[in-house]
């Protein structure tokens, strides 16, 4: 076998030449002891079991969640007869740990009726997670127990109702635009009243019948309509404009699966690894977030609808019908009502801070056709003003006694601030920046925006903790078939390999306790497929040993103990690394093109792989040589 370049040796501590068997390099000693303290640090913390909790995070509130709140909220669950384990505060909040899953559903629904008050804005967000008891001297070095899916950990579990009322709304504006701007074409008058939707119809009045017949052909003519007919409103004809079921249908799907494509984003961005983002129904959407996550934030940003439109201030020749009128820093601004570009157009949003003034900021970047769209508008209006409309939906919560009960109703309000009115300089393209908000604004619209736009706002109807989604039983006779499986073939090797046996088992339970240590620095996320991956990594690192082992068995028919342990992991080797190579490729095409549990049986693989050569070369070797490494051994127990 051929000698590695920088040590004279190959992979085991061999020589070529044996004119020295008996010699092993000590550094070898000093990484496998290095490496094995290591690993027993960051693999320690999976043996801490998590807590139920509580975080509580601001959202539209400007007090200070310090010690004093977390006392206080402690003592109302106290108060309730709910036993608090601890209460802490955390960088963006506050963490109370508590006993039971049904301590914590009493205790999130006591201060969520005590610290949000009904009607008002959404204060604090009340979320339920499962907080780490890993020790504190650990968390400081870094250390973070192994994330665990869904099927073998539960998590936090959360259903949405997408407000479909909203996205019918939306639809309904757009075909009242798309009406308007025809019959304006056509040269046809209508009279401007305001909202022209009305229920699920749009209704354009006319000062005659006469031209609400005309207008009536010409909007038959385009066949762009399910529903054209003519009608009467408060006295004046009319042209009703409406939906069909089909139309509505697609408009749901549509909504729905643009929110989906927007909260993977979301989550994504936080960080959630392995998360279940799928559909409940017409309007209705499950979330389910593994393991120990800041659900907090997550809860705080799942139901927040936050975008931007950008309009040209009014000149003085534009319609009243075209204009809106804005509050803005003790003024009233008029804007025009159709929009250059809205949130909808943005692909890249970064919060900053302004290099002269140090004021929060965010850097937009727009695709292309808002590009051309800001380009077209901007240009030849150089001097004009231009606003920046700030649009934020919140969820709030109304409480109503009903027959002797207290009933939530939940409703999205809508707040619209002008946020920005500046003289355009120069044509703008597709980057600029945005001022005027602070700093938590600034970073909730920049993330919100990178995450994409949502077709219609959503509120959070249910949330509570889940087991995991195999079940208690399975998830146990699971861990006893490894547990057992793992202890067979120690007694397997101890009985059939003897010493050799016992140190093929030492090196087999510290490959284990890297590969848990590898996946916990890593974030990696364990799932039932993944614990597959480990033991077929147990298996292929037992073989390894049965080959070394068999090998020795044979050179010692015709050598001495110290040359035949030599040879047998020397002449061995090959076949071992071309093994393990041909497995890693195979398990890093499965990482490449696989996703969810093949991924994640993929990850758990090539790690194990990787861990077992390490433990073969610096760890099994290392310690027959401190066995029988002297010159005058005779016999081997093999």
């Amino acid at each position: 076998m051929a000698d590695n370049g920088v040590f004279g040796q190959n992979l085991f501590g061999n020589r070529n030449d044996t004119k020295n068997p008996h010699h092993y390099p000590v550094w070898r000693y000093f990484v496998a002891l290095f490496v094995l303290i290591l690993a027993c640090v960051y693999a320690a913390p999976n043996i801490y079991p998590p807590d139920y909790a509580l975080q509580i995070q601001t959202d539209n509130s400007d007090l200070r969640i310090g010690v004093r709140f977390m006392t206080q909220a402690a003592k109302i669950l106290a108060d309730e007869g709910i036993g608090v384990k601890a209460s802490n505060t955390t960088s963006k909040g506050g963490l109370i740990r508590l006993g039971s899953d049904v301590d914590q559903l009493r205790a999130q629904s006591i201060l969520d009726e005590r610290l949000n008050p009904a009607g008002r804005d959404r204060q604090f967000v009340i979320a339920l997670n499962l907080a780490q008891t890993t020790p504190a001297w650990l968390q400081d070095l870094g250390a973070q127990p192994m994330t665990l899916g869904l099927d073998l950990s539960g998590g936090i579990h959360f259903v949405l109702e997408v407000d479909m009322e909203s996205a019918f709304a939306k639809a309904l504006d757009d075909e009242a635009e798309k009406a308007t701007n025809y019959l304006r074409q056509e040269n046809i008058r209508y009279r401007s009243s305001g909202n022209l939707v009305q229920g699920k119809a749009v209704r354009i009045p006319f000062a005659t019948e006469t031209t609400r017949d005309q207008a009536l052909r010409s909007l038959r003519s385009t066949n762009d309509y399910d529903s054209v007919i003519a009608s009467e409103s408060q006295g004046s004809p009319v042209v009703e404009i409406g939906i069909g079921d089909e139309k509505m249908a697609t408009i749901e799907d549509v909504a729905i699966e643009q929110n989906l494509t927007g909260l993977r984003s979301r989550i994504n961005e936080l960080g959630v690894a392995e998360p279940l983002v799928q559909r409940l129904g017409r309007s209705r959407i499950v979330i389910d977030l593994p393991g120990v996550q800041d659900s907090s934030e997550a809860k705080r940003l799942l139901d927040k609808f936050a975008t931007l439109e950008f309009r040209l201030v009014a000149k003085p020749e534009d319609r009243p019908s075209s204009i809106e009128v804005m509050p803005y820093e003790g003024q009233t601004r008029r804007l025009q009502r159709a929009n250059i570009v809205t949130g909808d157009s943005v692909i890249n949003a970064i919060q900053g801070l302004d290099s002269e003034t140090g004021l929060p900021q965010v850097n937009i970047e727009l695709d292309s056709e808002g590009g051309e769209r800001m380009n077209r508008a901007t240009g030849p209006n150089i001097g004009h003003s231009m606003a920046i409309i700030f649009i934020e939906q919140k969820p709030v919560i109304a409480r109503e006694v009903i027959d002797g009960e207290v009933v939530e109703k939940r409703s999205i309000r809508e707040e619209r601030r002008l946020i920005s009115v500046a003289t355009i300089q120069a044509a703008l393209g597709y980057r600029f920046r945005i001022t005027g908000l602070s700093m938590s604004e600034a970073r909730d619209l920049a993330l919100l925006l990178r995450a994409g736009a949502l077709a219609a706002p959503m509120y959070i109807v249910e949330e509570r903790t889940v087991g995991a989604s195999l079940g208690e039983e399975n998830i146990d006779r699971g861990v006893q078939a490894v547990v057992i499986g793992f202890v067979l073939v120690l007694l397997f090797m101890l009985f059939y390999y003897k010493v050799f046996g016992l140190v093929a088992n030492i090196a087999l339970t510290m490959n284990l306790t890297v590969l848990v240590a590898v996946m916990s620095l890593l974030g990696a996320t364990l799932t039932l497929p993944g614990i597959a991956g480990i033991v077929l990594t147990v298996g292929m690192a037992v073989d390894a040993n049965v080959l070394i082992f068999s090998r020795i068995r044979e050179e010692l028919g015709k050598s001495v103990p110290s040359i035949a342990i030599q040879a047998g992991y020397g002449r061995a080797f090959l076949t071992i690394l071309d093994a393990n190579i041909t497995t890693l490729l195979v398990a890093l095409i499965l990482l490449g093109i696989g996703s969810g549990p093949v991924a994640g049986f993929a990850v758990t693989l090539s790690i194990g792989i990787l861990t077992s050569m390490f433990t073969a070369i610096f760890v099994s070797r290392g310690i027959v040589h401190l066995i029988y490494g002297r010159r005058q051994v005779q016999k081997v127990w093999i």
